[in-house]
């Protein structure tokens, strides 16, 4: 339920604050008074779309806050995204900026649009004058024939094995159109693994051939140069390991009769293990070095081949082998395809059948719903001054769809002895507001019910213009209907007709004032007399007269009776 509802800086309201009640809440005003403006701020608080025009001439931020109570399955939901879920009130805030994004917070912590749409169905529910259109559409009266029927797993079932199946079906087409084109480029496929598979190519072997290529272009001169190097550390009597050995013979007579110079003698003590070591690794390196054309120029002959192969299948021998590699999979995967092919065959005929007995129980289940449906419209279009109306729900078989295998009809005759046609042929206006809160009171709690399998808190409804297109009895009607669906629920409704304002529980007068040459939207709870007077102009127009003051005050007398 709703406790209480913030706007800032939205269309034309600069701040308005306005505390709800249980039962009937009616907001009443002239046209253009801005009693959407209520409406449209509490869809945005149930996630819907919000836009950079919402927000009021000259500002920079938009903002909606509204108090609620939090029922169990709300706070499930909040535990699940990570939110303190206790139970008591849930405060929901969105901002919307001139850059067209967008904050929400939930208990004052940053939350997402997608989790008010998710927490929605156990808030409220807005019912508008679009929503009305929408009783024309299959699709829509699909889905309120399913809420009503509480077939939400079911039809879950159905579509996700209907996406499977179309999946399947999906690749079984992809697979027979590029059969063709696979076997035309098999050819070229074996050819290409063949090519580089009979090349015996290693891993990192180029960069190893190359290495070695550029020391046998140079042998010679490799070894005259290591050869001068070894020979001046060690060959020689000049050598460098010579003198070194010479200088520590030295150091050792002077450290024999100064010992400081002992110090000496040993700094220099590693200098010819060191020596001795480059040494041997050179005579090693001398060893291993040989001029030798013959395997010159088979690197060559190697480094051709694999330039070859680069050309066409990589840079490096890494990936020329990686495009072999590519290759011989697309041979395994066009040799295959017949076995591909079969086994999405069954898998395809597998879900076709899954899919016919799930469609199948959805199917039963709908036509029983439909029957009980139908039925209690009937029941709540009485009172609404549709008393001999007869509403019906067709169904017929239809193509495959991730809904399932059943086309719907809402069909109605307003009249005695007509026949039932669909509803976008038959009602008018005003009978097509009393159908669809008929099926709003049918389908109260169902969506919730359908989620948690048990009965939910006290949830608000909000109606926009319920009224449009009708007036006498069938106003009162309507209004007892939204008196009775406000026994258990919260209701909010904006509505233009006396008849209906004078069963409020609580009754709100929204209007427009001029400060500082701007206007601004105002909401006023109205108490007793106030209320009578606004009946009263509702009944007599611009000009409040006696006679429509006594009217009013008759017309809450018998609401109340």
């Amino acid at each position: 339920m709703l406790h209480e509802l913030t706007v800032e800086n939205y269309a034309v309201v600069d701040r308005l604050r306005v505390r709800f009640h249980a039962g009937l809440n009616l907001l009443t005003g002239e046209t253009g008074s801005g009693k959407s403006i209520i409406v449209d701020s509490l869809a945005l608080l149930l996630g819907g779309r919000a836009s950079a025009d919402m927000i009021r001439s000259g500002e920079s931020r938009a903002r909606v806050s509204g108090l609620f109570d939090t029922s169990p399955a709300m706070a499930a939901i909040l535990e699940r995204a990570g939110f303190d879920g206790g139970e008591g009130e849930l405060l929901l805030d969105r901002e919307i900026w001139s850059n067209g994004k967008g904050r929400v917070y939930i208990n004052n912590r940053p939350a997402t649009v997608a989790l008010l749409k998710e927490m929605a169905a156990h808030i409220g529910d807005i019912h508008g004058q679009h929503d009305q259109q929408m009783l024309f559409d299959a699709a829509a009266q699909l889905g309120m024939l399913d809420a009503f029927a509480k077939a939400r797993p079911l039809r879950a079932e159905v579509r996700e094995i209907f996406a499977e199946w179309k999946k399947a079906a999906d690749d079984i087409a992809a697979l027979e159109s590029s059969e063709q084109e696979k076997r035309r480029m098999l050819d070229l496929w074996q050819f290409q693994f063949g090519e580089i598979d009979a090349a015996g190519l290693q891993a990192g072997e180029d960069v190893e051939l190359h290495a070695e290529r550029l020391v046998q272009q140079n042998a010679g001169r490799l070894l005259d140069t290591a050869g001068a190097a070894f020979e001046a550390l060690y060959d020689s009597e000049e050598s460098a390991l010579s003198k070194v050995r010479w200088v520590a013979r030295k150091l050792e007579e002077l450290a024999r009769i100064d010992p400081q110079m002992e110090a000496v003698r040993q700094a220099l003590e590693p200098v010819m293990p060191g020596i001795e070591d480059a040494a041997y690794q050179l005579r090693d390196y001398l060893g291993r070095v040989e001029a030798n054309p013959a395997r010159l120029e088979e690197i060559e002959t190697r480094l051709a081949a694999i330039d070859k192969l680069r050309r066409k299948y990589g840079n490096t021998v890494d990936e020329i082998l990686a495009f072999g590699e590519d290759a011989a999979r697309r041979i395994a995967e066009a040799e295959s395809s017949a076995e591909r092919l079969e086994e999405l065959e069954r898998r395809r005929q597998e879900l076709a059948e899954r899919y016919e007995k799930a469609a199948a129980k959805l199917s039963a289940l709908r036509r029983e719903a439909a029957l009980e449906l139908a039925a209690r419209v009937e029941k709540e279009l009485r009172p609404l001054a549709m008393d001999r109306a007869v509403f019906r729900i067709e169904l017929e078989e239809a193509p495959w769809s991730e809904s399932g295998a059943d086309r719907v009809a809402f069909l109605i005759s307003p009249n005695a002895g007509e026949e039932p046609r669909p509803i976008e042929r038959i009602v008018s206006g005003g009978e097509l507001s009393r159908v669809a809160l008929a099926l709003k009171t049918c389908l109260v709690g169902t969506r919730a019910a359908a989620k948690t399998g048990s009965a939910e808190m006290q949830r608000t409804l909000i109606f926009d213009e319920i009224d449009a297109g009708i007036g006498g009895r069938a106003a009162e009607g309507v209004a007892r209907r939204l008196k009775a669906l406000a026994a258990e629920n919260q209701v909010l409704c904006v509505t233009h007709l006396a008849q209906i304002a004078c069963f409020a529980d609580h009754h709100y007068r929204v209007g427009k004032a001029e400060r500082a040459n701007r206007t601004v939207a105002e909401i006023e709870e109205l108490g007793a007399e106030a209320r009578t007077e606004e009946i009263g102009r509702m009944l007599s127009g611009q000009k409040l007269t006696p006679q429509a003051l006594q009217n009013a005050a008759e017309l809450m007398r018998a609401a109340r009776a």
